[in-house]
């Protein structure tokens, strides 16, 4: 009963800390991980939905790769997001093989509608932010201040001080030098 309550707490101490951006990067990192799994096995059903995409590079070297290397990443195009399957070089083309990604498109969306709705407000209250700046600008100061942190070869200096740069070694005898 303890343990389960404790759990609770600290689920929702979590949920207070990151928020539901929190969740969302949970989401993406186990869809990510789900991906690189299906594509690591080689799915069947994953070869039909590939694209092939052709890509000319300039490469100082030749390269022909005969097998395909595989990769991870994504990328986003015209609003839909791809994820790398493999690629290879032949020549001066790089070929890509992707997969489109609906599940990662949907996690995006819906990040992007969450900061959207507590970020956009009404006409009427663009003016009431705009005094809030102006308030901390006016009245909240600032003070930056320069401080050395090496005790070395320093010497502060006050405003008049007169600085003697070279001092004076003239060494006084009490007696006549001794005669040869």
């Amino acid at each position: 009963m303890k343990k389960g309550f404790t759990i609770f707490l600290l689920a929702l101490f979590l949920l207070n800390v990151l928020g539901y951006y929190g969740i969302f990067l949970g989401l993406e990192f186990k869809n990510e991980k789900e991906m690189k799994a299906l594509f690591d096995d080689d799915n069947s059903i994953l070869q039909q939905a590939e694209i092939t995409i052709k890509v000319p590079v300039t490469v100082p070297y030749a390269t022909n790769s005969t097998e395909f290397s595989r990769v991870d990443g994504e990328f986003e195009h015209e609003g839909e997001v791809f994820r790398m399957v493999k690629q290879r070089v032949i020549s001066d083309t790089l070929y890509i093989v992707c997969v489109k990604d609906e599940q990662s498109k949907d996690i995006k969306q819906a990040l992007t509608q969450y900061v959207k709705s507590f970020t956009d407000k009404p006409v009427s209250e663009k003016g009431s932010s705009k005094t809030v700046q102006n308030f901390i600008k006016d009245y909240i100061s600032s003070v930056v201040s320069l401080q050395s942190k090496v005790i070395g070869w320093n010497k502060s200096l006050s405003y008049g001080e007169n600085l003697l740069v070279f001092e004076s070694l003239a060494i006084q005898l009490n007696s006549p030098p001794p005669k040869a």
